[in-house]
């Protein structure tokens, strides 16, 4: 191998390897996607959630399963250290 061809291999494809990922992080924020900042109109529709479906009026909730008698798990994690 000449002096060349071990300057290209070891420095330059690494270097140009590096340079493109630069590249690709660097790029302007023109190119990312709008966010959305506090005091912006929001167009978008609303989408309703709740952590108490019970609360929802109209039986928009599933019933829960009635819960198994006796001890299901075995082992599992102690509450005192």
């Amino acid at each position: 191998m000449t002096i060349v061809e071990t300057v290209l291999v070891f420095a330059l494809i690494p270097l140009a390897i590096y340079g493109v990922i630069a590249l690709l992080t660097l790029r302007p924020k023109a190119t990312r996607i709008q966010r959305y900042r506090p005091g912006q109109e929001w167009d978008y529709a609303p989408v309703w959630w709740t952590a108490n479906p019970a609360g929802l009026p109209g039986g928009a909730h599933q019933v829960a399963a009635a819960p198994v008698e006796g001890r299901t798990a075995v082992g599992g994690a102690r509450g005192n250290w």
